[in-house]
């Protein structure tokens, strides 16, 4: 059966429909994208290139003397290339954690995953989940959206809502989503509510079954020194707000574009002195 691709248009991912090629649904993470940007990306941003720039003064004056532009680039482009490495690293470790929840031993890894490996391997122990599938995409004719999901797993609960590793506990069918970040972010309950509200699962061979009806949600926060394991609300609620945001992502990228039309009257007049302007 013919397979799911991904495009790229204007710096959003789309989802091309498997068999009809001229239908191409937004990915989760672009609609998600709708959300307002944090106010902490400023001077997070402004940090990480005074960081670079007290880190290697010597190295910057240097380039500064022959190359004035050359090191101003250099210094504004150090929070990019941080995330950039960031996500590399976070990619690596997700292709890491489906293989060893899959049952794969995986003997050798770049230095920069071994904490990773270590911790995600407790997690296993420590939750003992039995996988279901990993890495398919979730596909929404309803309401016209895609977007990859990192595992559908079962987890033993007791009646604290306790893993139980034994699986002496109740079976739960759960949604879950592997995160490297610095921290766990709320937009994730947004993201798994997509997931879990779509209509179809597909799988890397086209083939497509229903979403099944899961009992909830978890992520697993796991970094380089920790790792923790957070149920995650994925209600009504939640998924109303992400269809919003759906919403939003129509508007941003057509409507918006449609509703200011030419004019049908104008004059042109000479240039306007403003108040500001004579005050200054």
């Amino acid at each position: 059966m013919p397979k799911v691709r991904t495009i790229y248009r204007g710096g959003s991912r789309f989802y091309v429909h498997p068999s009809e090629r001229d239908v191409a649904y937004p990915g989760v993470t672009s609609v998600i994208g709708m959300l307002p940007k944090q106010n902490f990306l400023g001077p997070w941003n402004a940090r990480k290139t005074a960081e670079l720039a007290v880190d290697s003064i010597d190295f910057v004056a240097r380039m500064a003397e022959q190359d004035r532009d050359g090191a101003v680039q250099y210094l504004s482009g150090a929070a990019r290339r941080y995330t950039k490495v960031r996500a590399d690293v976070g990619s690596k470790a997700h292709d890491l954690f489906e293989r060893m929840i899959r049952g794969e031993r995986v003997y050798s890894v770049h230095q920069d995953l071994v904490p990773y490996q270590r911790h995600f391997a407790e997690f296993l122990e420590a939750v003992n989940p039995q996988l279901v599938r990993a890495e398919d995409v979730a596909w929404s004719d309803t309401h016209q959206y895609a977007g990859s999901f990192d595992v559908v797993m079962y987890v033993w609960l007791d009646d604290e809502g306790n893993p139980t590793p034994d699986r002496s506990g109740k079976r739960h069918l759960i949604i879950g989503d592997w995160k490297t970040s610095k921290a766990t972010y709320p937009d994730v309950a947004l993201q798994m509510s997509a997931y879990a509200n779509a209509d179809f699962i597909i799988d890397p061979d086209g083939n497509r079954e229903p979403m099944p009806q899961f009992d909830g949600a978890a992520v697993l926060h796991i970094t380089d020194e920790t790792w923790a394991f957070k149920p995650v609300v994925i209600g009504d609620e939640v998924f109303e707000q992400f269809l919003r945001l759906r919403g939003t992502f129509d508007w941003d990228r057509d409507l918006s574009r449609r509703v200011v039309l030419k004019p049908i009257s104008a004059k042109s007049y000479g240039r306007l002195v403003t108040g500001t302007q004579r005050r200054g």
